[in-house]
């Protein structure tokens, strides 16, 4: 929807090159004999200490591999009941980014001709988790939970700039990612076509997480469990990225967030507008359903609890558990691979300097708008808006075989024969 970086600017970030091959493989976790189970995350490496005494996290870890190796967010029906591929699967995941590397070309100043990937075979062969066959883990169908009645309501009645049918008449028909305040939180934490970077920097009793797009978290540390959460902000204060609080269970950091902007999607209220928990800028499976159009409610009493275990020198495996009781009718959970990768350069996100998408989408909605009511034209419906195609899979796992064509074209009868009939 919104063009928020330049040519040149969006194919650098894509072709950045992740300096894998000639890396120390990124032990996450084998592979189980049985590939419908799930082993707890190793916690047998043991990372360097800061001078302080905390373990030493700091580094640059994009997670562009798992967008452009397509492994998806909610898992496709083709993997069953397993959270891991068959070696054929694999294989095919292989072939798939061994041509993809195969494609890359330099890019010019201008971003012109520049296709590909660089290192991305190289990610798959050296990244255990990279045999997922989502991010998604719990619930152990690989499917988000169903929304509550009351979200279901809202999520509908929700506007947003990806909704089919509907038109552009103010600000409070775009969601929050449109007008570059924020894509909102657990969703920033996952990946989507470009600007994937993750850093983290560290100083005594805080660690900081910079996301190259549109958002940085602050994590002050404390001694305990029991200390962190009694630390929460009080309500109703709250921030887009919420309040975030951590420990340290063992070598593993423990972040609980809490105090998320909480809203909805179908007021006309921005100042009580909510950005969903999972949008348009989380590669998924797609469905009618969630997380399509980025109308997804969030109340104040959603909560995510992660956990960051380094299982080699250069990987962190991050796993996330939300939980919003109004919302969701069961908490769900995502292990995502971080892998290091210090070459990987990021770059502004200038997102609102210069957008001036809502103003001309509304424009023209406008015009459209005066067009169907002088009965110069049709109006737009759900079902004819281009816009539906948001309902479907953004992307498709190569792991499954390859991407299905558009349906047949059903044969039409010849008019004239008709005619003579």
């Amino acid at each position: 929807m919104i063009r928020r970086l330049s040519a040149a600017t969006r194919a650098l970030a894509a072709a950045s090159t992740l300096a894998l091959a000639a890396a120390t493989p990124a032990t996450a976790q084998e592979r189980p004999a049985d590939l419908t189970t799930l082993p707890p995350v190793p916690t047998d490496f043991t990372p360097e200490r800061l001078p302080w005494g905390d373990w030493d996290f700091t580094g640059t870890f994009p997670i562009e591999p798992v967008n452009n190796g397509h492994i998806l967010f909610q898992r496709p029906e083709q993997y069953g009941d397993r959270f891991w591929v068959t070696d054929e699967e694999f294989t095919r995941r292989l072939e798939a980014a061994r041509g993809a590397d195969g494609n890359f070309t330099e890019a010019t100043e201008s971003g012109v001709g520049t296709a590909g990937t660089e290192g991305l075979e190289a990610w798959f062969r050296n990244t255990d988790w990279a045999k997922s066959t989502a991010m998604l883990v719990s619930p152990a169908d690989g499917q988000l939970p169903a929304l509550t009645p009351q979200a279901r309501a809202l999520f509908e009645a929700g506007r947003s700039g990806w909704v089919p049918g509907q038109g552009y008449n103010w600000v409070s028909d775009f969601d929050s990612w449109d007008r570059c305040v924020s894509r909102g939180f657990p969703a920033s934490m996952y990946p989507f076509r470009y600007n994937n970077g993750i850093r983290i920097f560290q100083s005594p009793g805080v660690v900081t997480i910079v996301l190259e797009m549109l958002g940085t978290r602050v994590v002050k540390l404390y001694p305990s469990a029991a200390e962190a959460r009694a630390a929460k902000w009080e309500e109703p204060v709250e921030a887009w990225m919420g309040n975030s609080r951590g420990w340290w269970e063992g070598k593993t950091l423990v972040i609980e967030t809490t105090n998320i902007v909480s809203g909805d999607a179908a007021t006309t209220d921005t100042s009580r507008r909510a950005a969903a928990p999972l949008n348009m800028a989380t590669q998924f499976t797609g469905t009618l359903d969630v997380p399509a159009f980025n109308t997804v409610p969030m109340s104040s009493q959603a909560m995510t609890v992660e956990r960051l275990t380094m299982t080699g020198p250069d990987t962190i495996i991050h796993e996330l558990t939300y939980s919003d009781p109004e919302v969701y009718v069961a908490p769900w959970s995502t292990r995502v691979a971080w892998v290091r990768d210090e070459d990987y350069q990021f770059f502004e996100y200038a997102c609102h300097e210069g957008n001036y998408m809502p103003r001309d989408y509304i424009s023209a909605s406008r015009a459209q708008q005066a067009r169907v009511a002088a009965g110069e034209e049709e109006a737009v419906t759900a079902e004819t808006d281009d816009r539906s195609r948001f309902a479907r899979p953004f992307d498709w796992d190569p792991g499954v075989g390859p991407r299905p064509g558009p349906p047949p074209i059903a044969p039409q009868e010849d008019e004239d024969e008709d005619a003579e009939g």
